[in-house]
């Protein structure tokens, strides 16, 4: 009796235990396929509490050690966006895949060379924008793909929250990712000018932020970015010509709304002015798997690695969002000059 041959484990490395890196190697432990070999830390305590959970884990101080492996096929680097750069680039220059953490580099010179060494190495570069691979995110997607929305008018995003203040990044820098890249997932196509206004509020970093993206297609996009808001609120609300959605992570029951409420303009022959007629329909809630977004984030790595094709949030994607962080901080120094990105 014939079957597939057994496909060999990828076997991933991961540099940085602080935030972030132990929900990633939770998730690498976890997906199917995928075998941890080693972490790299300066931080002796946090390799001994890995350790300890993990006991098969090597450990090491010197990430030397794990880039010179040739027994670990994939990178994780789960680091301050300060080291991305070098690092990834390390990595894809010693074989390696690389998953790194948002955003992909500090600036566009940086991320434009990880995506030149990745190609030129023949590896696979990917970004972890976690909240594309939300469950609930790739359902709005679904709608507006099958035009559900009819022409998307306008896109909302709120992402405020009281803290947690950053000593080294803008509130744009921080929060920005995130929506930038939910943004460029769901609408498919990349804004003409971007515009920012904001204030420190006597911090050296940005602590309040809005921005705002015009399209070629008239389409407008809106991001409230807040360290300083008294209530935690994460939604987008997304306007179409025939139907419109919102998007609330605080609802877990009902994180995706679909409202059948729209606003048509009739134009009257001989008549000198635009009558405004309101569409007023039903809502309904459609079912969102409870998936977690990481556990598909690393899924896709090793899919992606294994299949010798583009991550869904590969090199390009990363740098598209680098861009977009960069045009804001741009604009922001103008205290609020459009910047043209196209």
């Amino acid at each position: 009796m014939s079957g597939k041959p057994e496909q060999k484990p990828v076997r991933v490395g991961v540099v940085g235990y602080g935030y972030w890196g132990p929900n990633i190697l939770r998730n690498l432990t976890a997906t199917p396929g995928v075998t941890p070999v080693m972490l790299a830390d300066q931080d002796e305590k946090r390799l001994a509490k890995a350790h300890m959970q993990y006991p098969a884990l090597e450990t090491t101080t010197d990430v030397d050690q794990l880039f010179g492996r040739d027994d670990v096929d994939a990178i994780a680097v789960v680091t301050p966006v300060s080291t991305h750069h070098a690092l990834a680039k390390r990595a894809l220059e010693s074989g390696k895949h690389v998953l790194v953490e948002k955003p992909m580099t500090a600036t566009v010179a940086e991320a434009e060379d990880l995506v030149r060494v990745a190609a030129r190495q023949q590896r696979c570069l990917m970004v972890d924008h976690t909240f594309l691979y939300n469950p609930a995110i790739q359902a709005v997607r679904q709608l507006i793909a099958a035009g559900q929305l009819g022409e998307i008018l306008y896109y909302d995003s709120t992402r405020i929250n009281l803290g947690l203040f950053q000593r080294d990044v803008s509130v744009i820098w921080d929060l920005g990712p995130h929506d930038f890249a939910i943004m460029d997932y769901l609408l498919g196509q990349y804004p003409t000018s971007l515009t920012a206004v904001g204030s420190t509020f006597g911090r050296a970093q940005t602590s309040v932020a809005f921005v705002v993206a015009k399209f070629a297609d008239s389409t407008l996009a809106h991001f409230h970015l807040n360290w300083m808001s008294p209530t935690k609120v994460r939604r987008i609300i997304i306007g179409g010509t025939q139907k419109m959605v919102v998007y609330d992570m605080a609802l877990p029951e009902e994180q995706v709304k679909v409202y059948d409420k729209g606003v048509d303009f009739i134009e009257h022959a001989g008549v000198h002015q635009t009558l405004v007629q309101y569409r007023i329909g039903d809502m309904h809630c459609p079912q969102i798997p409870n998936t977690e977004p990481l556990a598909l984030v690393c899924q896709e790595f090793a899919g992606a690695i294994r299949d010798g094709r583009p991550p869904l949030t590969d090199g390009a994607a990363g740098l598209r969002v680098v861009r977009l962080l960069t045009a804001a901080e741009r604009s922001l120094e103008r205290d609020g000059s459009p910047v043209l990105l196209m």
